[in-house]
């Protein structure tokens, strides 16, 4: 890598911005079961403050995504002031239409018209709590479907979903936008409401420039080609976020990165090979995890630092050999030229450009040393620890 590269590639490090969700650092698990932590926070300031302490130790983290309910305060102007003094902002904000009594058989597409009204004036909701903070992001994931054939009409609950996504996209001030998740099934085991990238490719198109896709990278099949999705909505415009994360079987949420490096290696190559890595391009690069048997706030720096490490690599793919090589349908040179850059240890790089920009070279390191997870123990006795509940 000569110089330029390599001031380039530094460059573009460390421009580099990862958004954390809050509801990582509280207690969350599996289905099976949460097991608690000590210092976990209580309420959605503390949330913000492990936030911002994740971004201290990484500089590449100066944004918190809230979920509602479960970060509902009374005063959003107030919370948007407080990350802001802690050097953070509010960044996406996620609905949750999925755990009320009245959702078992679905929210914006349940069958009952005073369900699917409560469910889309939660939806405006968070339209105005966007307005109050400044977020840009409605990020939107439905746990509609049904479990039997029969169960109800698959035709008419799409038909409802479309009008509640239309009357939520027409409440979007000028500069904000939908982000629509999918996935492939759970909790609806027979026929999920927006189970892939096309069906939320094909809303947004119907709901127009402001409605984009966010691609979970938990939630596909086995063996599905993420990095392709990829490519054809940066192509079509219409790749909006990520919430990384990773998943070995059927569940996701475990450490982005964790389950295969490589994928994620991949998904960042096109990420750079669109053009798309520039904050100013808007993608959204979310984490959405949780942390069951793993401390919250190193899992989450470890995170950030994953997706550093696969920027990084992708960032060092020698695209005029990888172009040359493909054009003279070289395939094994095409591919050497990705697996040279993978196969890369960009960990020193990385530490570089961290001890550059003041921080320290090992995060997790630093985060330990700094007694931050000694004090919240200690703050943070007694009171409600937060939870997927709350």
């Amino acid at each position: 890598m000569v110089l330029s590269d390599r001031t380039a590639v530094k460059s573009a490090l460390r421009g580099q911005r990862i958004e954390t969700p809050s509801w990582a650092f509280a207690n969350s698990g599996t289905r099976f079961k949460v097991f608690p932590q000590a210092g976990v926070p209580r309420t959605a300031q503390e949330k913000i403050a492990d936030a911002a302490t994740v971004h201290r130790f990484t500089g590449a983290a100066p944004s918190v995504a809230l979920h509602i309910p479960w970060d509902w305060v009374d005063d959003f102007a107030a919370l948007g002031r407080y990350a802001e003094d802690l050097g953070i902002r509010i960044g996406a904000i996620n609905t949750n239409v999925f755990q009320d009594e009245d959702y078992k058989l679905g929210s914006v597409t349940n069958p009952d018209p005073g369900v699917r009204r409560k469910a889309t004036d939660h939806l405006l909701e968070a339209i105005a709590i966007m307005d109050t903070t400044g977020s840009r992001d409605l990020k939107l994931w439905f746990s509609d479907g049904i479990n039997y054939p029969g169960q109800d009409d698959i035709r008419d609950r799409q038909d409802r979903l479309a009008e509640a996504l239309h009357e939520t996209y027409d409440r979007l001030g000028a500069d904000q936008r939908m982000l629509l998740e999918y996935k492939l099934f759970e909790p609806a085991f027979y026929a999920t409401d927006i189970p892939d990238w096309g069906t939320s490719y094909a809303h947004c198109l119907e709901l127009g420039e402001k409605a984009t896709v966010c691609i979970d990278t938990g939630h596909h099949a086995p063996g599905t080609n993420i990095e392709f999705i990829v490519a054809f909505l940066l192509r079509a415009g219409k790749l909006g976020a990520f919430d990384f994360n990773s998943r070995f079987y059927a569940d996701d949420d475990l450490m982005v990165g964790a389950a295969d490096p490589f994928q994620l290696f991949r998904i960042m190559y096109e990420i750079v090979r669109g053009g798309a890595l520039d904050p100013a391009y808007g993608i959204n690069f979310m984490l959405d995890q949780c942390h069951n048997i793993e401390a919250k706030i190193p899992a989450i720096i470890r995170s950030v630092m994953n997706v550093q490490e696969a920027t990084a690599k992708a960032l060092l793919v020698d695209r005029d050999a990888l172009r040359a090589a493909q054009r003279a349908g070289n395939v094994l040179e095409a591919n050497a030229v990705l697996m040279d850059a993978y196969n890369t240890d960009v960990r020193p790089l990385l530490a570089e450009v961290r001890a550059e920009a003041g921080l320290d070279p090992d995060p997790i390191a630093a985060y330990h040393r700094s007694g931050y997870q000694e004090k919240i123990v200690a703050d943070r006795a007694g009171g409600q620890q937060a939870g997927w509940g709350a």
